[in-house]
């Protein structure tokens, strides 16, 4: 008999959902689905406005998504070839639910209340709180501090939960739970809640245990208790099975009761074996809205301002190292939006061509350098190595002559600079990169920005020959949690092995002595700007805010 999984990526904007042959990785069917609501970033469905720096979500946008996508996957073979699911999405993207799960925004007291809803990852709100995280750390000298490059971040669960109870403590109070986004799918499907050590072990300072009482309460007294108050349950490691499709699940979806279902993973995190990485010293850069730096170490490491190291968070056996930059594509994003006069639209549409591929096209005989710009990839903070989302981007060297493309290279090459910080920092720090690789949908779309890469790292970009590999990382992790003797596999490794995608492009670099030069210019507005030489960016943002 054959043997199937299912993968299923929740990613910014839409979930993706793959059906794949568990001998060697094929993809046999696919499907996809955009979120209704999308981002929330101004104003809830019901028109409440939301303030500077929010990014919400609904929960039935991903309820719609199983929906939507399962029933297409299920119809292409028998359900009992299906060995197994896996789902991953992005992280920390959470949200506050009843004792039986049901999201509190969904009930009528709450669906007016923004704090009810999903925090996205890129939620940005708790900036305070997380400010005030780190300071209560350091002055208690709290030793898992090291293990997130000494720095909370905004992004994570806990200045956002903090950020509930100090601003809408009646959603505090109603919560039975706070979780993960992928914990609740996981939990929708199983009819059983769990929590992916993953998810704790990056976004929710678990070490193997979570920070104590006290330092909780340090920072609210009504916080002292929140772990056993608000994350109870199960926490249980990647690869292995966090329950079986329920009896309504399976009818709901066409597929069979009792099918496994894996342990929920990090949409970034399950790139790693989609890539074909089942080792140490070679980074994945899952390059898309945002860029997310993965790799893989024998021994613990304490790197300034990453974004967390775990054992066994990536792969059992070794620490998972994490990093990141909070705006990538998005950057690139917003300059068509609101940089890109109609002339620019006509020709694209006469070429046949995207706005953004008609800009790489001109951004492309641009040679290194001949713009004069110089640009700061921070238009939604920086998440490394500053961990600082009140930063904000810059733009250096525009004059009257200045031109959309010269502006759109300079950002891709902004965050290309970014991400050599990131890797200048691991190696600095003891952690190995030998290799780069390199997914997503701007490593797919744009070959440009890959060989800017290429020649910011100064060395060889390698792109993973997958056009879903979050999906296909999820269903190679359902696979794990499927067993040998159902038809899967032992190990994640051994899954890796037969079920990754290919490589298919390899960039070389090829003008690294300009672009030396410019990295070394950019170093130093990063530090000047970032680490508190120069306070304008807060300044400003203190001014716009009326303080």
């Amino acid at each position: 008999m054959c043997s199937y999984a299912i993968g299923v990526d929740f990613g910014t904007l839409s979930g993706r959902a793959v059906l794949v042959d568990v001998r060697d990785g094929r993809e046999i069917a696919s499907a996809q689905f955009e979120y209704p609501h999308a981002v929330m970033d101004r104003a809830l469905p019901c028109g409440v406005p939301l303030g500077s720096g929010w990014a919400l979500q609904h929960p039935q946008d991903y309820l719609d998504v199983l929906s939507e996508t399962l029933p297409q996957l299920a119809r292409r073979v028998r359900p009992e070839e299906i060995v197994a699911i896996g789902l991953d999405c992005t992280s920390s993207t959470v949200l506050p639910v009843t004792q039986t799960g049901t999201p509190l925004c969904l009930l009528p007291e709450f669906e007016q209340t923004p704090h009810a809803y999903v925090m996205m990852w890129k939620h940005h709100g708790g900036q305070e709180q997380a400010r005030r995280m780190t300071d209560v750390a350091l002055e208690r000298g709290e030793p898992w501090l090291d293990r997130y490059g000494g720095i909370v971040n905004a992004e994570w669960l806990f200045p956002k939960l903090l950020q509930v109870l100090e601003e809408a403590p009646q959603v505090y109070r109603a919560m039975a739970h706070y979780v993960e986004a992928v914990d609740w799918l996981v939990w929708q499907l199983t009819g059983a809640q769990t929590r992916s050590a993953g998810c704790l072990g990056y976004k929710a300072l678990y070490t193997g245990r979570f920070p104590d009482e006290a330092y909780f309460g340090a920072l609210n007294p009504a916080f002292g208790r929140v772990v056993a108050e608000k994350l109870s349950g199960p926490i249980l490691p990647l690869g292995s099975r966090a329950g079986t499709l329920s009896e309504d699940a399976a009818r709901r979806y066409g597929l069979r009761a009792g099918t496994p279902v894996a342990v929920g993973n990090i949409d970034a995190h399950v790139c790693v074996p989609a890539a074909g990485i089942d080792g140490p010293g070679k980074l994945l850069a899952i390059i898309g809205t945002s860029t997310c730096h993965i790799v893989m170490g024998d021994r613990l490491h304490a790197v300034p301002g990453m974004s967390g190291a775990v054992q066994g968070g990536v792969m059992p056996g070794y620490f998972g190292y994490e990093s990141g930059q909070s705006c990538v594509g998005d950057h690139f994003g917003w300059l068509e939006k609101h940089c890109v006069p109609a002339a620019y639209e006509r020709e694209a549409a006469r070429c046949g061509l995207s706005v953004q591929g008609y800009l790489t096209v001109l951004a492309a005989a641009l040679r290194p350098g001949q713009s004069g710009l110089l640009a700061l990839d921070w238009w939604n903070g920086n998440r490394s190595v500053l961990a600082n989302a009140d930063l904000t981007g810059l733009m250096l060297g525009m004059t009257l002559q200045t031109r959309p493309e010269e502006l759109y290279r300079a950002l891709i090459e902004a965050t290309a600079y970014g991400a050599r910080v990131i890797l200048d920092n691991y190696r600095a720090s003891g952690v190995a990169v030998d290799e780069f690789f390199a997914s997503g949908g701007v490593s797919q779309k744009n070959p440009l920005a890959m060989q800017i890469y290429a020649d910011v790292l100064n060395m060889p970009v390698q792109v993973a020959g997958v056009a879903q590999g979050p999906a296909l990382g999820s269903a190679i992790f359902a696979a794990v949690a499927a067993g040998r003797a159902a038809g899967g596999y032992g190990t994640v490794a051994e899954a890796t092995r037969a079920m990754a995608g290919a490589q298919t492009l390899r960039y070389q670099p090829k003008d690294t002595a300009v672009y030396e030069q410019l990295y070394q210019e950019y170093r130093l507005l990063h530090d000047a700007f970032g680490r508190g030489a120069l306070g304008t960016m807060k300044r400003l943002r203190a001014i716009r805010a009326g303080e």
